[in-house]
Parts: C-alpha cells; sequence; structure tokens
C-alpha cells in the first residue's frame, strides 16, 4: 500500500552495508581510472564511464528498496570516501621516493616519481567539477526515482531507473564537462562531449535494466523492505533518517 512500508524483520538489513560498499567502489576507481580519454570510433570519453554508470544503477537499487533516506547516506559516504582517497593520494605524491624505487619501466626513481605524478595527479579544476558533478547527479537521481515511485504507485520500474537516469546523468554530465573545459575548449565540442557521455551512461543504465530488475526483486524478497518516500524530506544536506 503506498504511503507505507513492509517491515522489514530481524535486526537489521543484510544486504544494505554490501550495496553501500559496491556504491563507493566503484565511485572511488570510476575516478582514478578517469585519468585515461578513451577513442571508440568518433566517441571521445573517460575509461570511468565503463564503470561510473554502475554507480547510478546502484543508486537506483538503494533508493527503491531502502529509500531516500538511505540512498542519501549512502551518495554523502561516497563523496568523503573520494576525498580521502584524493587526499590519501595527494600525500603519496608529496612524499619523497626512495632512490631504489623504480616502477615498470623506468630504470631511476626521478622517472617513476614523474610518472606516478602524471598518472595519479589531479587537476584542482576537474577535481572540484567532479564532485560537483556527482553530488548533484546523483541527488537528482535519487529524488526523481522515489517521487516516480510514489507517482505511479511502484509500478514500471524501468521507467523509473532509465527516467531517473536520464536526468540524473544529465545534470553531472553538464555540470562536470562546463565547469571542467569551458573556457579552454570551444563552446560547441563542450556541447559534444555533454551529448556523448550522457547518451553513452544513459544507454548503459537501460541496457543493464534486467540486472536492475534482478536486484532489486532479490532485495526486496530478501529483506523484506520496499520504501515508499511519501513523507520524506528530501533535503540533501541531512544526515539524519
Amino acid at each position: 500500500m503506498i504511503g507505507q512500508r513492509k517491515r522489514n524483520v530481524g535486526s537489521g538489513y543484510q544486504w544494505l552495508s554490501l550495496v553501500a560498499a559496491l556504491f563507493v567502489t566503484t565511485l572511488v576507481v570510476s575516478n582514478i581510472i578517469a585519468v585515461k580519454v578513451v577513442t571508440v570510433g568518433i566517441l571521445t570519453f573517460p575509461a570511468a564511464v565503463i564503470l561510473f554508470p554502475v554507480s547510478y544503477i546502484l543508486g537506483d537499487v538503494l533508493t527503491e528498496v531502502y529509500g531516500y533516506a538511505r540512498a542519501r547516506r549512502v551518495i554523502w559516504t561516497g563523496f568523503f570516501c573520494n576525498v580521502l582517497a584524493v587526499i590519501a593520494i595527494w600525500l603519496s605524491i608529496g612524499l619523497p621516493a626512495s632512490p631504489f624505487w623504480t616502477a615498470g619501466y623506468f630504470t631511476t626513481s626521478e622517472a617513476s616519481q614523474q610518472a606516478y605524478e602524471a598518472l595519479f595527479g589531479f587537476t584542482p579544476r576537474l577535481l572540484m567539477a567532479s564532485f560537483v558533478a556527482y553530488l548533484f547527479g546523483e541527488f537528482l537521481n535519487a529524488f526523481v526515482l522515489a517521487r516516480m515511485k510514489v507517482a505511479t504507485g511502484g509500478r514500471h520500474l524501468w521507467m523509473r531507473t532509465i527516467g531517473s537516469t536520464l536526468v540524473g546523468q544529465l545534470a553531472d554530465s553538464t555540470v562536470f564537462i562546463s565547469l571542467a573545459f569551458l573556457g579552454t575548449l570551444p563552446a560547441v565540442l563542450v556541447g559534444q562531449m555533454i551529448a556523448t557521455q550522457w547518451i553513452l551512461k544513459s544507454g548503459y543504465e537501460a541496457l543493464m535494466t534486467p540486472f536492475t530488475y534482478a536486484a532489486v526483486g532479490f532485495l526486496k524478497r530478501e529483506e523484506r523492505e520496499d520504501h515508499y518516500d511519501v513523507d520524506t524530506n528530501f533535503n540533501p544536506l541531512m544526515w539524519r533518517q
């Protein structure tokens, strides 16, 4: 019944921590591999495209099963874990390299250090663009899915997951590309990059719809939970449920 949720039995959720851990892992790993730019045919995009959309799929699963408030906590947890990863990488770059340390095909510690910095170093502008885009995209995705679930009475899960992703990924791609590249690249190229990333990420989500259905169905049965965000406070800055 809309306005109520199935009561979870036992002492807490069995699978929530695993879903949250997968969400955070996909986010952190995506930001690390995003330094590589890939070209396939006429399309150019960061390597993170192969994994980052999974965070939206997991975000859909979190909101659909456990509700917006719990998804909000996981989104903020992912944000702070990503900040921690960035700080750790920055500190590791600043540490002096051992004279006998070599990496890969590099024969001197100086060359290895330069390669390490080139691979793991973050441009502050790109980093801030990534953080802001992540928060806008993930929270819009969760908000739209939660409101659509109530509006549809829990029917048409595919419509909610794809619809929320179209909104969230559009916000993510627009905010990131605009903040990162406007002023340094032609506006037409920036627009093309936004459209390319949006289409690729949204298409990824659509193709994964059978997986989303399977995951949601499994979790609802196992957790005996199917949350409807009827009276939820959607303020993204809140931590309490």
